[in-house]
């Protein structure tokens, strides 16, 4: 069967994806023009509000080419002829929309592996970004056929030529083999279609054991779990029993179908389709990404599996009831079936109970997971600090691995500590190329290299340590960019460091959540910045309440270390007198007085009370 094309889309966030999967919704027939609504296939409330893709979403869409048309493509597809299309027949194409935040780069690896080609969607406006990169190089690693396309031509300030030296530079293609579109109006739209199905590869077929790759799930409470699966040989039909490979459970294929992109059964699957099986498995933790489903009576050996996702920022999450610990546990299994990339363990606190330690992509993976408990599981949470995973030596010569500042042992009993680094790359127009610079000059880097894309674009690298850019490094790249720079990075290893634990006393009490590990030379402005911070977003109490930072004190007992910084929250004033009229000057001292020592007592006695969304303000500090 020469008809199916699997591909993708990849881009840099906000190049147009979801807009462009619309035109090509619309195009085919998918979704009728009165059930058309903007962004689709983003299906998460999240998603719509911020404008961005978070979760990679299956299509399957139909399309006939016209007889009067000739192809028009010169790209030589190994293995592949342009006589061998087909005008009699409708093609099956399966589109894979991706996220394009680097935080969800996992999902895009998830995605890639399924299909034979990509759209590599480029903005007219901005170019060639850094995630623009990072996703081809994906792409190119698996070598998948790259259909390179530029879009939003319609915009006044759109740069086509210049973009097209950008993709000229990355791919040596001409600007023929570059399609150039608008997703909002649809213009070329309709010659991405005839590109999808001239240049990629048709899925490959055979009749051979049934074997199928997941690559992502949802949980149904009657079909148990819901498997989104790339058939790569034979075919399954609804009640065949099957088995999943590395997880050696048994299951029945309850239901097999395609998506439309709501789940539509159909009698079958077969080798090259792109569609799910309803396992009736229950327990979601047996169906993982990148397993094989295969026939019960199968002896095929299992697909090749993704690579486990890359976590390089941790943060702890506590239920402000602690009733609710069985709920978050609940939620978070409910959560890492439809996020494969989502991390957890138990952990606990002698000041907040029991919790979860997660592990994540970024920082903004952390905001979209607390987001949806909150929304989707109405719970309330205190969250840590993000900490990235360092690597210690205690003077006994034992190793550890420390994912949370809570878990750092006491400084006596440290010889060194290792923190991990990372390859960052910043692609940036030369108007900017300074401010960035001296922004990067601002935290612990080592230049590496400059290259230049273009007369106007410049790319640079550097070695950083990943703790320097989790946190609000993107926030402040866009700033002195004016939106223009871009940035993505990769893990490459661990470095010694001169490291120590900041904590953070609120009315003489250590908060744990706040704790975090900085280099010792950043101590002081980071403990200063941290307490002020504090200052703004926690609200006034009936006392005053003390804010400290302090270092170099034991993680457990009551001893809290050197301060270094402090502010004070003034306490909100209740009017006691306003209720006097005339009389003895001294019955007003008298209530004065009284309120006095009541505030005195509270500030002994009562606590402070931190919203949730003091911590997640916190996260972006």
């Amino acid at each position: 069967m020469q008809n199916i094309r699997n591909f993708a889309i990849i881009a840099h966030i906000d190049h147009g994806k979801s807009t462009l999967a619309d035109r090509l919704l619309e195009l085919t027939g998918t979704i009728e023009k009165r059930k058309m609504q903007e962004q689709f296939l983003d299906t998460m409330e999240l998603e719509r509000e911020r404008g961005i893709t978070i979760k990679l979403q299956p299509v399957r869409m139909m399309y006939r080419l016209s007889k009067d048309q000739s192809p028009k493509s010169k790209v030589e597809v190994p293995g592949f002829s342009h006589s061998t299309l087909d005008f009699s027949q409708e093609y099956v194409l399966n589109l894979i929309d991706t996220p394009g935040h680097v935080d969800f780069t996992y999902e895009v690896s998830r995605s890639l592996a399924a299909v034979e080609g990509v759209i590599l969607l480029v903005d007219a406006t901005q170019g060639v970004q850094a995630q623009t990169l990072a996703n081809l190089v994906l792409a190119q690693k698996l070598k998948l056929a790259i259909i390179p396309v530029i879009n939003k031509i319609d915009l006044p300030n759109a740069r086509v030529k210049e973009v097209e030296e950008e993709i000229f530079n990355l791919l040596g293609v001409g600007p023929d083999e570059i399609l150039k579109i608008s997703a909002k109006t649809g213009e070329g739209v309709k010659e991405v279609l005839e590109a999808v199905i001239e240049r990629v590869p048709p899925a490959p077929t055979g009749d051979g054991e049934f074997r199928a790759l997941i690559f992502d799930s949802v949980f149904d409470t009657y079909k148990g779990v819901i498997a989104f699966v790339r058939v790569f040989g034979g075919s399954l039909k609804a009640g065949d029993e099957i088995k999943l490979f590395a997880a050696k459970e048994k299951g029945e294929a309850l239901e097999v179908g395609y998506f439309s992109p709501k789940l539509q059964k159909n009698q079958e699957l077969t080798s090259g389709e792109i569609g799910y099986v309803a396992t009736g498995i229950k327990l979601p933790q047996k169906v993982r990404v990148g397993d094989t489903i295969m026939k019960s009576n199968s002896s095929a050996i299992a697909l090749p599996g993704y690579q486990d996702p890359l976590l390089v920022v941790f943060a702890s999450f506590y239920p402000e009831d602690s009733d609710q610990f069985d709920d978050l546990k609940d939620a978070l299994g409910k959560l890492k079936l439809t996020d494969a990339s989502l991390s957890f363990e138990p952990e606990s606190s002698p000041a907040l109970g029991r919790g979860f330690r997660l592990g994540f992509l970024g920082l903004l993976h952390i905001e979209i997971i607390s987001e949806r408990l909150k929304r989707e599981f109405g719970l309330g949470l205190i969250i840590s600090s993000p900490t990235v995973e360092y690597e210690m030596t205690l003077k006994k010569g034992q190793a550890i691995k420390i994912r949370s500042a809570n878990q750092v042992p006491d400084p006596t009993f440290i010889e060194k500590i290792r923190e991990p680094i990372s390859l960052l790359n910043i692609i940036t127009p030369l108007a900017y190329l300074g401010s960035v610079m001296k922004l990067i000059g601002e935290i612990r880097s080592s230049y590496k290299e400059t290259n230049y894309l273009s007369k106007e674009i410049v790319r640079l690298v550097y070695e950083v340590p990943l703790s320097e850019i989790i946190t609000d490094f993107y926030d402040r790249l866009k700033s002195v960019s004016s939106g223009y720079a871009s940035m993505s990075y990769e893990p490459t290893g661990y470095n010694e460091a001169d490291l120590i634990r900041l904590d953070i006393l609120i009315a003489g009490d250590k908060v744990e959540p706040f704790s975090k590990i900085v280099p010792r030379d950043q101590a002081e402005r980071v403990g200063r910045a941290m307490v002020e911070k504090l200052k703004d977003v926690i609200p006034q109490q009936l006392f005053a309440v003390s804010l400290q930072a302090a270092v170099g004190g034991p993680s457990t007992g009551s001893g809290h270390g050197k301060i270094i910084a402090r502010e004070t929250i003034k306490a909100r004033r209740k009017d006691v007198t306003g209720y006097l009229y005339g009389g003895d000057v001294t019955r007003k001292k008298k209530l004065l007085e009284k309120q006095k020592r009541g505030k005195e007592r509270m500030k002994e006695e009562g606590g402070v009370n931190i919203p949730q969304k003091v911590f997640l303000e916190m996260l972006k500090k």
